[in-house]
């Protein structure tokens, strides 16, 4: 399904499956979002908020680089099988009109990436496991 979601003058198309929620597009809004849309607007941003955690996480494969913020995820710097270092960029994450580098917490190879660009993300959630 897809939903077109207001929230704080931003308007978001959103295309949401089982298991996982996708933005498609983002946007200055024009206009308040008629009171009818609210319930699917709601429905929407709860599935784009649980689309991350929805992702398995191998906590077998290393350390896990979690959110210490709730927030929106705006760039993703690292790769499945990149090589990182301690302290480098990993994923900016905007939260209160901020943005919040998360860096990596030691050197190592990244396992997996478990957050994407455009993700809504709760505290604690997963996003980079690093072996």
């Amino acid at each position: 399904m897809k939903y077109k979601v207001t929230l704080n003058g931003k308007t978001y198309e959103v295309e949401v499956e089982q298991g996982k929620a996708v933005l498609l597009d983002e946007y200055e809004a024009l206009a308040p979002a008629p009171a009818a849309a609210a319930a699917p607007a709601v429905a929407a941003a709860t599935a784009a908020a649980a689309a991350p955690a929805a992702a398995p996480v191998n906590l077998a494969a290393g350390e896990t680089v979690t959110a210490p913020m709730p927030g929106n995820i705006i760039r993703v710097d690292v790769a499945q099988g990149d090589t990182v270092k301690a302290g480098q960029i990993l994923v900016i994450l905007e939260a209160m009109k901020m943005e919040n580098e998360i860096v990596a917490p030691k050197d190592g190879t990244v396992a997996q990436v478990v957050t994407s660009k455009g993700s809504v993300v709760d505290t604690g959630a997963p996003l980079v496991v690093i072996a």
